[in-house]
């Protein structure tokens, strides 16, 4: 099959859809691969590192675009929305939940879109939206830390205290692995750390995980109430595969936190689950709203390529690997596979789109 990989065109968005070694890979199986001229650059891979791997290099967008497979990382942006007609199947991060004109185009084009986020194993756990979200959590305390200085609009508060004054608090919405993957660097840095859940299951396994370094509660209107006007650092870690995260934070009470904390919500790409909260960028991370500093990145593991690059690979390679081998045959080989397509022929093919756009699906 023909693969091609343009370059990320999103703000500031370093990774990119296939490593050198990935592209071997699929060569090694008999595949031809064009990757756009300087597409690995931001990630520490050169034109050089993808033609001894036996890679063909594309001079534009178009040659790549015009291939039977595209390996993306992010979303096709509006400018790339003309170059939909041309490849067979798209494979990449979608998020069409909280994108409602760019599902509308990729209807129209009538190519497959198989999106990473929405691949299931049978247990339910999403094999590629996991290693994005180990690093996406990560980085929220990591970057949240940060937005707490105060030239940096934030508190002035250190997470980790010192002696003889408080640490800050931070609490975060969702215990699933972006919560967990916060609280652990959180923890690590010193903070006072509070996680509310709605599975009470998942809870007892973060209690065997953190114990009492953590407080963990029960995610319901009168805990949240309690606990965000507290926090210092509020991240939202919330999931709900395939639809728009629920908004669990309202305008009046993010109007109750302290002046300088900082909402940190990785949720955005999903619709986030903070009213106040709207997307932003690597370059314009931050604005203030109510008092309160917001930050929502929506690519968040752009700002690590070259460790996000090589993760997120290390999962999907096996999957574009069946794609390439056996085109839309391998949506019926592999059933997690199958649960990772969100239009076909012009249709939604996900049932968790089909409620988010009903009048899409009629």
């Amino acid at each position: 099959m023909n693969i091609g990989v343009p370059k990320e065109i999103k703000d500031q968005e370093f990774r990119v859809g296939l490593t050198p070694s990935s592209v071997q890979g699929l060569k090694e199986r008999g595949h031809r691969v064009w990757v756009e001229t300087g597409a690995g650059v931001g990630a520490g891979f050169t034109d050089q590192d993808y033609e001894e791997a036996g890679a063909e290099i594309a001079s534009g967008a178009a040659e790549c675009w015009r291939q039977d497979l595209v390996i993306k990382v992010k979303e096709p942006l509006p400018s790339e929305y003309d170059y939909l007609s041309a490849p067979k199947i798209l494979f990449t991060y979608l998020h069409l939940a909280a994108d409602r004109g760019l599902t509308e185009a990729l209807m129209a084009s009538g190519i497959t879109a198989v999106a990473y986020e929405t691949v299931a194993l049978p247990d339910g756990r999403l094999p590629l939206l996991a290693p994005m979200s180990v690093i996406a959590g990560r980085l929220a305390a990591q970057l949240g830390a940060h937005f707490l200085e105060k030239q940096q609009g934030g508190r002035g508060v250190l997470l980790g205290g010192v002696p003889g004054v408080a640490p800050g608090q931070v609490v975060i919405l969702g215990g699933g692995v972006v919560g967990t993957e916060a609280a652990k660097i959180a923890v690590g840095l010193g903070a006072q750390v509070t996680i509310l859940d709605i599975n009470i299951e998942r809870l007892n396994e973060l209690d065997s995980l953190f114990g009492s370094r953590v407080q963990l509660l029960a995610s319901n209107s009168r805990n949240i109430a309690q606990w965000v006007p507290q926090a210092d650092l509020l991240i939202g870690a919330v999931l709900i595969p395939g639809k728009k995260a629920p908004v669990l934070v309202s305008r009046s009470l993010v109007e109750t936190m302290r002046p300088g904390a900082v909402i940190f919500d990785v949720a955005v790409d999903q619709g986030g689950c903070i009213e106040t909260l709207r997307v932003t960028s690597h370059s314009q991370p931050s604005y203030l709203e109510a008092g309160v500093v917001h930050v929502g990145i929506p690519n968040l593991p752009g700002a690590v390529p070259w460790t996000s690059t090589q993760a997120l690979n290390h999962c999907t390679l096996p999957y574009a690997l069946e794609l390439a081998d056996w085109g839309l045959g391998a949506l019926e080989r592999n059933p997690s596979l199958a649960e990772g397509l969100n239009v076909r022929d012009g249709k939604l093919a996900h049932p968790a789109l089909v409620s988010v756009f009903p009048d899409l699906a009629e």
